[in-house]
């Protein structure tokens, strides 16, 4: 399994991470039964949130870690916390946030909850899951110190930032942001339409993000590309579907070359980007995760890379 560091700490993680926001499906067994097949592949990253089936998923990837015979120490685990949830917005595992909530006295109660679900005593890595509009820093900065002289939490990060946010939230916090973790993939590519684009005034010059792939990059933040597969923000996976024929036909072609599966392409997609990004995967299908989990090793050529990007229906001025 390829690695990447974490920051610029000397933490070393595997390229391909697991996210259980689906695991609320999956009984103890079953989720054992996941936790085995990825690390037997490699994998010693897991990605949380306190509100993935309204903490249930992590409820039950804590039992499933006891069942598994791993040990904690066998993973980098990782969740989020920040959003508060609102009952009403709820689909099926989803259930969405009614506010952020970045107040010193929620973001420590987040933690305890975490830690009490995931039957774990710290967190490799805290994310704040979404901006918060009324984030007071000093809050913050108060809460992660106490995190982290506690020993419940090691790192810190964001997700769905913004530079100027990440710039504002470190002028304040006194670790170091090691992550940040944003929506990238094959269609998914605003974060890098736009620099293509430079000086023109088409749609796709249009900057959304504010440089944050150069951001991360220039200051050592690991990206995590969440919802890999994913064409708009839950609007299914562009895998096999027939929406985008071209694109399909590209990655068929490239998996039958290198002897992997259209998932493993649109993987090695993301990765081979040098910013050296962790991809996270969320199916609970042990077959499916060990097809995506093969993209990791491997690395397509600039031209391929480019071939697929074109066939997403991206073009170059």
């Amino acid at each position: 399994m390829k690695t990447v560091q974490l920051g610029d700490t000397q933490n070393r993680v595997s390229a391909v991470a697991l996210g259980i926001m689906r695991m609320v499906r999956l009984n103890t067994t079953d989720a054992a039964k996941v936790l085995n097949v990825v690390h037997d592949h490699g994998v010693n990253m897991i990605d949380a949130a306190d509100i993935y089936g309204n903490g249930e998923s992590e409820k039950t990837f804590g039992a499933a870690l006891k069942q598994s015979g791993l040990k904690r120490d066998d993973f980098f685990i990782q969740s989020k916390g920040g959003i508060v949830l609102d009952p009403k917005r709820s689909r099926g595992d989803l259930v969405f946030g009614q506010r952020y909530d970045f107040s010193k006295q929620h973001l420590l109660k987040t933690v305890d909850g975490i830690l009490q679900r995931l039957q774990v005593d710290y967190l490799d890595s805290f994310l704040l899951h979404r901006p918060d509009p009324l984030m007071d820093l000093s809050e913050v900065a108060a809460a992660f110190d106490e995190l982290q002289a506690s020993g419940k939490v090691r790192h810190f990060g964001v997700s769905n930032f913004n530079p100027m946010q990440v710039d504002l939230l470190q002028s304040a916090v006194s670790q170091k942001l090691m992550i940040n973790q944003l929506q990238f993939g094959v269609m998914h590519t605003g974060p890098i339409d736009f620099g293509l684009h430079t000086n023109m005034q088409d749609d796709r010059s249009i900057n959304h993000d504010g440089e944050i792939i150069e951001y991360s990059r220039l200051h050592h933040m690991t990206i995590q590309a969440w919802s890999p597969y994913q064409y708009g923000m839950f609007a299914g996976t562009f895998i096999d579907n027939a929406k985008f024929p071209k694109l399909n036909e590209e990655l068929q072609k490239l998996a039958d070359k290198y002897g992997v599966t259209k998932n493993a392409i649109a993987t090695a997609w993301i990765l081979r980007h040098p910013a050296h990004m962790q991809v996270i995967l969320g199916s609970m299908n042990p077959q499916h995760l060990t097809e995506s989990i093969a993209g990791a090793d491997v690395t397509l050529t600039r031209q391929e890379w480019y071939d697929v990007y074109f066939a997403a229906g991206n073009d170059l001025p």
